[in-house]
């Protein structure tokens, strides 16, 4: 005998309202990287990706219908990555790039002989 997994089936309504939803929230991904917000574009479009990685997990992977466990350890692992990323990048303005920039150099000639 074989055990079968509850299937839980999604209505359209809701699937295009998650749709819509997803894309609001691009939208204002969009409109973040245009507005200069200083120090803190980072924190929000790292809440931002949060929430879109939330919702599509939530919905189009269905763990809001599966044990509730799965969601909270899934959502607390984006947004630990999302803690680790950010707190990476805050000091990314500290780095200097380890290249000359083209055309600032020495013109190298060919001698012919």
């Amino acid at each position: 005998m074989h055990k079968h997994g509850h299937v839980h089936i999604v209505s359209p309504k809701l699937l295009l309202g998650v749709y819509g939803a997803l894309l609001v929230l691009t939208i204002i991904t969009v409109g973040v990287a245009d507005i200069d917000l200083g120090s803190a574009n980072l924190i929000v479009a790292l809440a931002v990706a949060f929430v879109k990685a939330s919702v599509v997990a939530l919905y189009f992977m269905h763990l809001r219908w599966d044990s509730p466990f799965n969601a909270i350890a899934l959502i607390a692992a984006f947004f630990f990555v999302a803690i680790f990323i950010g707190i990476s990048m805050l000091d990314s303005h500290e780095y200097k790039p380890n290249y000359a920039a083209p055309g600032g150099g020495q013109v190298l000639m060919q001698h012919a002989h």
